[in-house]
């Protein structure tokens, strides 16, 4: 069964980093995992002059680059609203979990990632469906567990303890705002 995590937290406060410790450990651990990540800007994994990249230019709304290695799908947009959290969880192969970066205004199940040096406001006081925290100040107010962000093995366990199943992710976000925007 598929179960779902988010990281949330500010630009800057280290969610890709954690990401990139948390994703081997959980692997090491005998799970499958995805992550769905949201840009906040234009971004583009094609390379200019490819072939995939002047199909994409030349108008196709889909492009899928496959090799003996990996397959990508490239979908253009062309004017359509931007997806929901949803609809996007959707489109991934089931795994054991889906770590969501990012969507901090959406309703599932989230590990806030907080970083005293950046200056920012945490999130867990205004947001219940932050379920634990990880940083490098303590909260002893947080009525939530909060773990250092360094321990990998701590954060690991607070994602898997807290993910939801996928089907229950899917009813909370259609209740939620089932026309807003897929970033919050």
């Amino acid at each position: 069964m598929t179960r779902v995590i988010g990281l949330a937290g500010w630009s800057g406060a280290g969610k890709t980093t954690l990401l990139g410790k948390l994703i081997p450990l959980l692997v090491g651990r005998g799970l499958t995992v995805s992550t769905l990540k949201h840009a906040h800007h234009a971004f583009d994994v094609d390379v200019p002059g490819k072939d995939s990249h002047n199909h994409r230019l030349a108008g196709a709304s889909e492009v899928l680059v496959s090799s003996g290695r990996r397959w990508a799908l490239m979908h253009e947009l062309r004017g359509e609203p931007e997806a929901t959290l949803g609809d996007l969880l959707t489109k991934l192969t089931r795994v054991d979990l889906i770590i969501v970066e990012g969507f901090k205004a959406q309703p599932h199940r989230k590990v806030e990632v907080h970083r005293a040096a950046n200056g920012k406001p945490p999130l867990h006081p205004g947001d219940p469906s932050i379920v634990a925290i990880a940083s490098d100040v303590p909260f002893p107010a947080a009525q939530r567990p909060v773990v250092n962000l360094d321990d990998i093995d701590a954060i690991a366990g607070l994602a898997l303890a807290f993910a939801e199943p996928l089907d229950q992710v899917l009813i909370k976000l259609s209740r939620s705002d089932p026309d807003g925007p897929a970033h919050g």
